[in-house]
């Protein structure tokens, strides 16, 4: 960084300084616990000379932060893929079922921009599609944040609601699906674009978002031709923007797709069942008879549902990391 020339390249400037955060955060939060516990060795000697009930408390508390502080370096020492200590983008698609399905995307939408509230993440909705009387088709959120792909990378998969219908005049009881999609945030150094490959087209812009937002061609369609892969970004302001946005999403669906190749024939050599996305279902949230969420890959439930659709997912997220210790 001390180098002139560091500053040249602006893309990869920014990344060596990423890398320098996150190492930086890695070092605080350990030397965080090591101040931590010496702390606490020291109460538990003054607590063996003398058997006072206002230490035994302090004890106590000092122990509950400790544990807290090392049961998140644990979960953490399992993030070590590549993009895990990184942003992530996160698409929600509403399944078959018309006006249902589509209130449903749009009430995953608003618990994973509050899950990143609570995570202080910094959440940004890059591209949302409306659905036709209410609720969203589909919708694209960038959240920044240390470990945000980490955290959120198990949340992909199939999630299936149960509730009565608020749409239906019967208010029977309705079953609807979305897909929950996970990417990283890849640096244009990882994922070269060659300008032949990109077929890309303008329009403008649909639903709320300002005039000049409807009424210039501001959104960009970008489809990757070797692949077929279809991006499009629409929320900003500017074309420009929206471009790199949408290059930015398309880079991630590349990588994605070239991992899921070698997963694919990595699977098919072993001679393992390969189950399509959409039969991938993860989680059910039961609104009616009863109450309860429960995630199917590791059986972790709770009964307080509106909480978890108030961005309470954590639970649900450490479990699936545990899973793999």
């Amino acid at each position: 960084m001390a180098t002139p020339q560091f500053w040249q390249d602006k893309e990869k400037a920014q990344n060596v300084i990423k890398t320098l955060t996150s190492q930086k955060e890695k070092i605080r939060e350990w030397k965080e616990a090591e101040k931590n516990l010496k702390k606490l060795e020291l109460t538990a000697e003054l607590l063996a000379e003398e058997n006072d009930e206002a230490l035994a408390l302090e004890f106590a508390k000092k122990y509950k932060k400790i544990k807290k502080l090392l049961d998140n370096l644990a979960l953490k020492s399992l993030l070590g893929g590549k993009y895990d200590a990184g942003s992530a983008i996160l698409s929600i698609y509403s399944g078959a079922g018309g006006v249902e399905a589509q209130d449903w995307a749009e009430m995953l939408l608003r618990m994973y921009l509050r899950y990143s509230e609570r995570k202080t993440w910094t959440a940004k909705i890059l591209d949302k599609t409306a659905g036709n009387e209410a609720g969203i088709k589909s919708a694209t959120l960038e959240i920044r944040g240390h470990y945000a792909y980490g955290y959120l990378k198990n949340e992909a998969g199939v999630h299936r609601l149960v509730r009565l219908s608020p749409f239906n005049a019967d208010h029977a009881r309705h079953t609807s699906f979305a897909l929950i999609e996970v990417l990283p945030e890849i640096s244009p150094q990882d994922v070269v674009l060659k300008e032949e490959d990109l077929k890309i087209d303008t329009f403008r812009s649909a639903g709320a978002g300002g005039q000049s937002v409807n009424k210039t061609s501001s959104a960009v369609r970008i489809k990757h031709l070797p692949s077929g892969i279809i991006v499009q970004c629409q929320n900003e302001r500017s074309q420009l923007q929206n471009k790199e946005t949408a290059l930015k999403i398309l880079r991630a669906k590349l990588e994605k797709a070239n991992s899921e190749k070698k997963e694919k024939e990595s699977l098919i050599a072993r001679g393992k069942h390969i189950s399509a996305a959409w039969g991938n279902q993860i989680r059910s949230y039961v609104l009616h008879p009863y109450k309860l969420v429960k995630d199917h890959r590791t059986d972790y439930g709770v009964k307080n549902t509106d909480k978890v659709l108030d961005g309470e997912i954590d639970e649900f997220v450490k479990a699936n990391l545990k899973s793999k210790m």
